[in-house]
């Protein structure tokens, strides 16, 4: 099989400022266009087409949705935070577009100013394959932190509720290759997300937005008055913004992640908070507006100088 590789290296990260936070989105890959009817079964040509302002950004003119993978680098005071960890090189994957991948991505995010041995924490919404990725590169043949000096944070109920799971190969094999030589390095926390979130710095909140898998997490970031708010696959795609009902097929609890959607955006329609896809395509952010009964995204586009 032919392995894919990145696009073109810009010179620098597309960024966002958030107060004192500046966030930087460094890219993996974009998805193949069968990636959208597969993801999302239910958003269909027609549905898609019913919403002119998400083309050409988010859709093209047949209806097909534009995702991609990329991880979020934020530097919060000191510290290189990162969120998720992407599909990752080299890995085994029942998936063939994220089988065997080739890209330069850590080279990416040592653009972006992020090389892996400076990054201090890195969040992980939930434990799916294209979010843990990254989480290992591999050394003489073994698995090992890919940012060896950060502890690596994720929900204990997502940790406790895949150790309860009947895994199938495919996850099986994830594990191996992205979670367990983390936890065997002594580097994995687990942490208790209560309903009004957690602090795990200062400004950078751990938000519970359970439906997805049980313990997913989106990330709230707040400094100096201003608010932005990492999705995860808490949304995948700004179809989900008029359209909250449409849900994921690897959804664990599709009428909880359509409460837990529903809920987000009636919070923070007509805000000032920054909305930023896990899985957005260019341009990623955006703030959600109010559209007659229902809400559409407001594009921000990043800085790249």
């Amino acid at each position: 099989m032919q392995t894919r590789t990145s696009p073109p290296l810009r010179t620098q990260a597309p960024h966002w400022t958030v107060g004192d936070v500046t966030i930087h989105r460094v890219d993996e890959i974009p998805l193949p266009p069968e990636t959208g009817p597969w993801l999302l079964p239910t958003a269909t040509p027609d549905v898609v087409a019913q919403h002119p302002w998400l083309q050409p950004d988010f859709a093209d003119a047949t209806g097909t949705l534009h995702l991609d993978s990329h991880t979020f680098a934020l530097t919060v005071g000191t510290l290189r935070v990162l969120v998720d960890t992407g599909i990752g090189n080299g890995k085994t994957r029942a998936n063939p577009a994220w089988h065997d991948l080739r890209t330069d991505y850590p080279q990416r995010l040592t653009d972006a100013g992020f090389p892996p041995d400076s990054v201090d924490l890195v969040i992980l919404t939930h434990l799916h394959t294209d979010h843990v990725g990254w989480n290992t590169r591999e050394e003489d043949g073994s698995w090992v932190p890919t940012f060896p000096r950060a502890r690596y944070v994720t929900s204990r109920v997502e940790r406790e509720f895949w150790a309860a799971y009947d895994m199938d190969e495919p996850r099986q094999q994830m594990f191996r290759d992205s979670v367990y030589p983390i936890e065997d390095a002594g580097l994995l926390d687990l942490v208790d997300v209560p309903a009004q979130g957690t602090e795990v710095a200062p400004g950078l909140r751990l938000v519970p937005s359970p439906g997805h898998t049980p313990g997913h997490l989106a990330v709230q970031v707040s400094s100096h008055g201003r608010s932005a708010l990492i999705t995860g696959d808490l949304l995948h795609h700004p179809v989900q913004l008029p359209h909250p009902h449409l849900g994921s097929c690897v959804d664990i609890d599709p009428a909880q992640a359509e409460a837990t959607r529903s809920d987000l955006l009636a919070s923070l329609a007509d805000t000032e908070t920054l909305l930023l896809g896990t899985h957005f395509p260019d341009p990623t952010a955006g703030r959600v507006v109010s559209d007659g009964d229902t809400y559409r995204l407001t594009p921000v586009p990043p800085t790249r100088a």
